[in-house]
């Protein structure tokens, strides 16, 4: 059974040591794959806004690859 990317929304992300990340803010999905590309820690329109638009999307991002598990919070394992 998967998840609905609406339960996403909200749910704190921690590190597999227990560091808190932050929380999840808005989803970039990979159309072409079919899959959730990266968890965003800030809204998708503050990115664009910003003047460096890469090195914010960086900073205030996680690659969905490093997902470990998914309940009441997200657990990520190290990695970019």
């Amino acid at each position: 059974m998967g998840i609905l990317l609406s339960e996403l929304y909200g749910k704190g992300i921690l590190t597999n040591t227990g560091n808190k990340i932050g929380f999840v803010e808005d989803i970039i999905l990979d159309f072409e794959e079919g899959k959730v590309s990266r968890l965003l820690l800030t809204k998708i329109d503050d990115l664009l806004s910003a003047k460096n638009t890469a090195e914010v999307l960086s900073k205030n991002s996680v690659n969905f690859e490093r997902v470990k598990s998914i309940s009441e919070t997200i657990i990520v394992g190290s990695g970019k």
